[in-house]
């Protein structure tokens, strides 16, 4: 009896800890207090209003992970207004992975934008409309990032994937433990239809909301190395080696095809010399 009241809590500590809170995993950096922690640290909220966005970063920074949070975007007129979730390294070669969502009018679809850095270099855009309304609901958005590859996901769905190139000369992310980041901020001078479109303060404030982070997996670093170099880390953890299956190769395809709107691989325009290396290795 005593053998299996330990083990209850020791499960039930196990649990806690994998629920995470917000108290314990983020920083509120910036916002005047527009940015809030609710519900015993389960419920973040990011407000914008004319005087201010509001934002918040990992108190943790990470080499590889497998990173999920849960999002409820700004509702109804969000037009100028832009939610962004990334990670990211200090420094100007900083290496990042974006999620940035630029809101639209009421009605219209938010236009999910993707992009990665390495090295201080960028420029490798992906554009998504969503088949759902990301500001009705929470929905989850991960990032699987391992030696091998980038993986964006949406609910479970991959939607975009970059594959470490480094043997065809293209610079990955794999040597600067970065930070979980996002913010919430007015970009009409750009986000909505290249900035034709002005941000109604009548609608203001504007809130996003957070839930249900996880990164129980994840590197974390700390004193100059990785939580990643045991031999029995790498043994439990797969995703360090995760590929995309089947299954998973095709609901990318049905997803690039039916709701991506912009990819920077087939961009001829702007690539006019032949477009970037690493999207012929796709």
């Amino acid at each position: 009896m005593a053998s299996m009241l330990h083990l209850f809590l020791v499960l039930g500590t196990l649990m806690v800890a994998s629920a995470g809170s917000f108290y314990k995993d983020f920083d509120i950096t910036w916002g005047d207090g527009r940015a809030k922690i609710l519900n015993n640290g389960q419920l973040l909220t990011l407000s914008l209003d004319k005087a201010s966005g509001s934002g918040f970063q990992s108190k943790n920074e990470y080499l590889y992970g497998k990173i999920d949070m849960q999002l409820k975007l700004v509702p109804g007129n969000s037009a100028g207004t832009v939610t962004a979730y990334y990670l990211k390294s200090p420094g100007s070669t900083w290496d990042e992975i974006d999620f940035e969502f630029l809101g639209n009018l009421s009605g219209d679809p938010y236009t999910l934008h993707t992009n990665v850095f390495t090295n201080g270099k960028g420029d490798r855009e992906q554009q998504f409309h969503l088949w759902f309304d990301p500001s009705a609901a929470f929905h989850t958005y991960s990032i699987l990032w391992n030696p091998q590859r980038i993986v964006f996901f949406v609910d479970g769905t991959p939607i975009r994937e970059l594959k470490n190139s480094e043997s065809i000369g293209v610079p990955f992310p794999k040597n600067q433990p970065m930070r979980i980041y996002s913010s919430l901020w007015n970009a009409d001078d750009w986000a909505t239809r290249g900035g034709l479109v002005k941000t109604d303060w009548t609608h203001a404030p504007f809130t996003a909301s957070y839930r249900n982070f996880k990164a129980n997996n994840a590197c974390v670093w700390s004193n100059g190395k990785s939580s990643c170099a045991s031999t029995s880390f790498r043994s439990r953890n797969s995703w360090l080696s995760q590929e995309l299956d089947s299954t998973s190769q095709n609901r990318l395809k049905w997803v690039q095809k039916n709701y991506m709107i912009y990819n920077y691989c087939t961009d001829t325009k702007r690539f006019p010399r032949g477009i970037p290396k690493e999207c012929r290795n796709s």
